[in-house]
């Protein structure tokens, strides 16, 4: 199953605000309430205690700022999992193009907003490029999502449509998976997202996120068979 993770080396996106109050220090108790279009917020969380910030025109209650509110915000985002596609689709051979895509829905960007009373934040996720790992030493970057192979296209492009490569995002074995744990090799696709964030007037950026799905590929040597009349 596909996670989203913090890019290597990136900080955890938990808020270090979030924390019962230092002896004397002013501050308030507030309750994270987050939302996005097509989620309803049904977690419970428990009031968090932030120190004093930003205060209100009238003098009134303090609030977090913008951006410990996009935290929140940041750790309500739900990336889509990736799934790996190919072509040939069930098992590669030698020396063929490799044509490689991620299914629909993989690629697209996200939202989710967080608020408090005076403050409301929006961070959006939105995948940057596809780091594919194919098992046998070589890795290819893909800028986008891949280009599905269009089986109806093969008449278009002759006899030798087939050994057409992908025309942004592909691979070409130079030798079969057998010896491989399974005789297959293990590939993975790892989606990178750039994270920012906005509201009541000011924006920012959060380390980056990535998913990632796993997939094991049968290599074989493509047989030439010779026939005598």
């Amino acid at each position: 199953m596909a996670a989203a993770a913090p890019e290597r080396g990136a900080e955890p996106g938990s808020a270090a605000q979030v924390a019962d109050p230092r002896p004397g220090e002013e501050g308030a108790w507030y309750v994270y309430k987050c939302s996005s279009s097509g989620f309803r917020d049904a977690f419970y969380r428990p009031p968090v205690w932030l120190p004093d910030g930003v205060q209100d025109d009238a003098g009134g209650s303090p609030a977090p700022s913008p951006e410990q509110v996009a935290q929140r915000a940041r750790s309500q985002l739900r990336l889509p999992p990736p799934t790996i596609r190919t072509n040939p689709p069930v098992e590669q051979l030698v020396g063929l193009p490799t044509w490689l895509w991620l299914a629909p829905g993989a690629w697209q960007q996200v939202s989710a907003s967080a608020s408090v009373p005076g403050v409301s934040v929006t961070a959006v996720a939105r995948p940057s490029k596809v780091v594919w790992r194919l098992g046998d030493g070589s890795s290819v970057t893909c800028e986008g999502p891949g280009t599905p192979y269009d089986t109806g296209a093969r008449g278009k492009r002759g006899a030798l449509g087939a050994r057409s490569a992908s025309p942004d995002c592909g691979h070409t074995y130079r030798s079969s998976s057998a010896g491989q744990p399974g005789n297959a090799y293990a590939v993975s696709a790892t989606v990178h997202w750039t994270v920012s964030w906005s509201g009541e007037g000011q924006s920012g950026a959060f380390p980056g996120l990535t998913t990632t799905a796993d997939a094991r590929f049968r290599v074989a040597e493509s047989q030439a068979l010779n026939t005598e009349d």
